[in-house]
């Protein structure tokens, strides 16, 4: 978001609405590391002003409206389950892991199940203490089942920063993923705008009535059955990139809630590549290899030589600010 300022013994946020939605809705975009079920708390609690006023979590902001949440400390529980993860870069402002399939980024409230989050409280205690959030750390997320770059920051003022960047796109992303069938184009940009499905909250659906959402994506290798993507998600929406892929004929594979799930898989997708401009100046380039169960599935379709780029180790890029 945002400043942020200390009163009262309060963290305080303030951020001037980019888009038009819910109050709630826009601050939970534009605040990873606030559940949106704590925001609503907030919001009930008299926390949150839009123009200088207290609002009903029902409010509808316009953009160029002025927002300012008050959010009170939250203390840290121990975390007893310590486990480690792959961490692909380190500096004072941020760590950045290669998160493995089947780890959550964050639980619930009061959740001590192993995530990121846990993770990071158990090895980066002081950090973590210095956020006034249940989800320190936290600037943006991957799928429980998606594997790859996850960025945490390790102080407020840099998780500020990042959150600010991929709110205003000046983040890349880039994934790989494998699909059942092929894309109509060797390359294109799918443009569908998503919301929440109608028929079920847990997924996301191409609406005319949502937010818009673009995806860029190239095929690296096809047979019969299956393609390799390079995807792009130019956008940030929730599920954007399986979404997409399914709405055009090309589901990522094993993904149970768009595509053909299988027993004991995982769907296919890996965030390979971040570039994010860097709190202290500069732009940092993180990269994770495919993992064996991709790389397997590669060389199943007889995508092994495509795919061979993406699972090699590359060491992370820091450019230094030209200002």
């Amino acid at each position: 978001m945002g400043n942020d300022e200390r009163t009262r013994g309060e963290t305080r946020r303030e951020l001037n609405a980019s888009y038009p939605g819910r109050i709630d809705a826009i601050l939970a975009a534009a605040c990873p590391d606030l559940s949106r079920a704590r925001l609503q708390r907030l919001i009930a609690a008299g926390h949150v002003q839009v123009n200088g006023s207290p609002v009903r979590k029902s409010v509808q902001v316009v953009p160029g409206d002025h927002l300012v949440v008050d959010v009170p400390a939250v203390e840290h529980a121990a975390v007893a389950d310590v486990f480690e993860l792959p961490v692909l870069y380190e500096d004072d402002d941020l760590v950045v892991i290669d998160k493995p399939a089947g780890l959550a980024v964050h639980g619930g409230p009061n959740d001590q199940a192993p995530s990121v989050v846990t993770w990071f409280i158990a090895h980066y205690p002081a950090c973590a203490a210095k956020f006034d959030a249940e989800r320190p750390g936290i600037v943006h997320r991957l799928d429980k089942d998606t594997s790859g770059v996850l960025l945490v920051a390790k102080t407020p003022t840099a998780q500020a920063a990042l959150s600010a960047c991929f709110e205003a796109r000046t983040t890349h992303k880039q994934y790989i993923a494998i699909c059942d069938g092929t894309p109509p184009r060797e390359r294109a940009v799918v443009e569908a705008d998503i919301a929440r499905h109608p028929g079920d909250r847990t997924k996301m659906a191409v609406s005319r009535h949502g937010r818009e959402a673009r995806t860029e994506y190239e095929v690296l290798a096809s047979d019969s059955e299956h393609s390799l993507l390079l995807v792009h998600p130019i956008t940030g929406r929730t599920h954007q990139i399986r979404v997409h892929l399914a709405a055009i004929g090309a589901p990522v594979s094993c993904d149970r809630t768009y595509g053909k799930g299988e027993a004991g898989a995982r769907q296919l997708l890996h965030a390979w590549r971040l570039t994010v401009p860097h709190p202290a100046g500069g732009a940092l380039t993180v990269t994770a290899p495919l993992p064996p169960d991709m790389l397997d599935a590669a060389l199943a379709m007889g995508a092994a030589e495509a795919a061979r780029p993406y699972g090699e180790a590359v060491p992370p890029e820091r450019s230094e600010d030209s200002a």
